[in-house]
């Protein structure tokens, strides 16, 4: 019987090389064919390869995992990574697609691997498409919010969970995330980490700088009557722009 063999499509490069690794070390028999960062990508991949798995990221640019699925052949079987518990519930619970939570935990992707082992030399499962159809409609209602913020870190993987975050701020190329006891620098511009926060948590100040209104202590004039904020838990303080200026007006 041949090896079983996988694509990864996940466009978080830190979480691609950690699930790469984590693969390798809990399922040796198993030929990661490709890791792909986009949907484009992975759709491609499975053309070239018919996988007996792919693990899909939910939402990619390119293509939505869910629009890969569609792509796969009836015998590859699917697992998607989300960072969103909702989309573990109802569809999943059915056993048509397993899944990963991100931060992806060790455990269960052991489980994962036991429960796809089970399934070598079977179809996917019945009813995939009505699966992917509420899959669907979930994704389509729900606000495409990022519950953590991955980084590379020499060489491991750091995990920061949003609620933990300060305030962002851009530096150069990078985007410096801060946290009352630490920071990290990811690669993700600033305009693009945006649109991915909730608007009433995290309140945009300046051209450079976000913060998680929260975590603001005080809001001064300096000498030239510019405001600036003091954040708790950190001596720094980060200038207001006039353009959002009017968030504080009255205080």
């Amino acid at each position: 019987m041949s090896p079983p063999t996988a694509i990864i499509a996940e466009d978080e490069a830190p979480l691609r090389v950690e699930l790469l690794a984590l693969l390798a070390e809990l399922w040796p028999a198993l030929q990661v064919l490709e890791a792909c960062a986009d949907g484009r990508q992975a759709i491609a991949a499975l053309k070239r390869h018919q996988p007996t798995f792919a693990f899909l990221d939910i939402r990619m640019p390119g293509a939505t995992g869910l629009q890969v699925a569609r792509a796969a052949e009836a015998s590859t079987h699917i697992v998607f990574i989300t960072a969103y518990d909702t989309f573990a519930v109802e569809a999943f619970e059915e056993g048509a697609i397993d899944y990963l939570l991100k931060p992806i935990d060790r455990e269960r992707l052991q489980l994962t691997i036991k429960r796809l082992s089970a399934r070598l030399g079977a179809p996917q499962p019945a009813g995939m498409e009505d699966v992917l159809a509420r899959l669907e409609a979930r994704l389509g209602a729900q606000p495409d919010r990022i519950r953590w913020i991955t980084a590379s870190a020499g060489g491991a993987v750091r995990m920061v969970a949003i609620e933990d975050v300060l305030f962002f701020q851009s530096q150069d190329k990078h985007t410096r995330v801060v946290t009352t006891t630490d920071e990290v620098h990811i690669r993700k511009p600033l305009t693009e980490l945006l649109s991915q926060l909730d608007p009433n948590a995290f309140w945009q100040v300046h051209r450079s700088a976000v913060v998680k209104v929260s975590a603001i202590r005080s809001v001064k004039r300096d000498e030239d009557g510019k405001l600036q904020l003091q954040i708790n838990g950190r001596a720094e303080k980060l200038a207001v722009s006039p353009t959002f200026a009017s968030r504080f007006r009255g205080m």
